[in-house]
């Protein structure tokens, strides 16, 4: 069975372009505290965009 570890919880990143394209992931709550904003590419608007975490 597999380690449930709450030092890397698993995000949902969401596309600020409107698309409702979504990124899962998982983060590292030591480094990164606030809530993640990654660049990276949306197949729906067919260009890079701003994802932002969401809880």
């Amino acid at each position: 069975m597999a380690k449930r570890n709450e030092l890397r919880p698993v995000i949902k990143l969401r596309s600020t372009a409107g698309t409702g394209y979504t990124y899962v992931t998982r983060k590292n709550r030591r480094n990164d505290p606030d809530r993640l904003r990654i660049r990276k590419f949306d197949p729906v608007a067919g260009r890079h965009v701003e994802f932002a975490e969401q809880r």
